[in-house]
């Protein structure tokens, strides 16, 4: 590819690159670059979107560029604050060992195992001594710490800041020189550490580093960020009847958003969907390409043709009809016995009704069957069923 196409693919769905003319030159100089990503490993699972800074990597890669995925077994122990308004607490490194393991094997299925570099920035963090961190403190003020948006808020509203909190954009800024970084990736709530990686190369002697920012992914509600805790999540680790069922559920609208962040189909093709959807065709079979597309990243092609076939059987037999009604809920912001979702949302007459009905398997969410009583639900939109004919789509806000 020339330049110029390999910057559309770059900067496909991102949400700013930082600087372009900077990268244009990179690119010339015909050389692959140094790809870096970092990801702490927090929770042991990964969700979809967990993979759009993967999806880019591996796009990248595809480019002929070296990629490394740095996992923060050392930034994990410090707990970064960012987009939180309080303290993160610190994982053990038993605890990251474990979660990190997981992430390696999840990973593998996007990126080409064989052109992966994996980095623990253990590696060269416990080499410092007590001197070299302050030394690299040194090197950045408070002034420009309590720029960053998280850290100014609770400044100004006098909640606590810890002072290892501040070490967090730093040793993440040493990251990027310790691995010579041309290219740093991150999420829009990651802008300020990234910008402390460019600031520290030029300390160290070193081109400061091109940045780009990918959008954080919505959840299957279209409007919070994917996320467990809210249970609006795709799990990469789900069954292919799960995940399929879950982005068929989606919004006509957040297809597309899905399909630019999720998707390896080349630009061409959606350009191409886009305007046969638009010349009426059915959004439905756009989607269920995608799908099948997902469930075949994570688990084979053969489970992605048996969950359409499920589907399909079902749509067929009237398991899931068409024209679900849509049952808006609150949750009040804290997630919600599922028992409780059943009787809010009409689908039984009262709460011993849908305890005896998840007791007896017949209640499904979103496709597989619930058996426990004590599930509750966060923030989300989920497909539910009890018997055979009751339906809704329950949106939890």
């Amino acid at each position: 590819m020339d330049i110029q196409q390999q910057l559309e693919v770059i900067k496909r769905g991102a949400d700013e690159l930082l600087v372009e003319q900077e990268m244009v030159d990179r690119l010339a100089r015909g050389v692959p670059l140094r790809v870096k990503a970092g990801f702490d490993p927090t929770a042991p699972d990964l969700h979809l979107g967990h993979t759009v800074l993967i999806n880019k990597l591996r796009q990248l890669q595809d480019l002929g560029h070296h990629v490394i995925f740095l996992i923060g077994d050392f930034t994990g122990m410090i707990g970064d604050p960012s987009g939180k308004n309080a303290t993160r607490p610190p994982l053990t490194r038993e605890q990251i060992a474990e979660n990190a393991k997981t992430y390696q094997a999840q990973v593998f299925k996007i990126l080409d195992a064989e052109k992966t570099e994996i980095a623990f920035n253990s590696t060269w963090m416990d080499k410092l001594t007590s001197a070299d961190m302050i030394r690299l403190a040194a090197k950045y003020n408070v002034a420009r710490m309590l720029e960053r948006d998280d850290f100014g808020k609770r400044y100004r509203s006098g909640q606590q800041i810890a002072i290892h909190e501040f070490l967090y954009p730093l040793v993440q800024g040493y990251d990027s020189v310790a691995l010579k970084a041309d290219l740093e990736l991150g999420g829009t709530d990651q802008k300020f550490n990234l910008l402390v990686g460019r600031e520290l190369q030029k300390h160290f002697g070193q081109p400061s580093q091109c940045i780009l920012m990918m959008p954080l992914l919505e959840g299957l509600d279209g409007v919070n960020k994917m996320s467990k805790s809210l249970g609006n999540y795709v799990g990469i680790n789900e069954s292919p009847e799960q995940i399929f069922g879950k982005l068929m559920s989606v919004s006509d609208e957040l297809m597309w958003r899905y399909i630019e962040l999720l998707s390896f189909e080349p630009l061409a093709t959606i350009r191409k969907w886009k305007a046969e959807v638009t010349q009426g065709r059915n959004p439905r079979d756009v989607k269920v390409a995608f799908a099948q597309e997902i469930v075949g990243r994570f688990h084979s092609k053969a489970a992605a043709d048996r969950a359409l076939a499920d589907f399909e059987a079902r749509f067929k037999q009237g398991e899931i009809p068409e024209n679900i009604p849509e049952v808006p809920l609150s949750s009040g912001g804290e997630s919600i016995p599922f028992y409780l979702v059943l009787k809010q949302a009409g689908l039984t007459a009262s709460t011993s009704e849908a305890l005896r009905m998840i007791e007896q398997g017949g209640v499904k969410l979103d496709g597989a069957k619930v058996s426990d009583k004590a599930l509750k639900l966060g923030k989300g939109t989920f497909v539910i069923q009890v018997g055979k004919r009751k339906f809704a789509r329950v949106v939890l806000a």
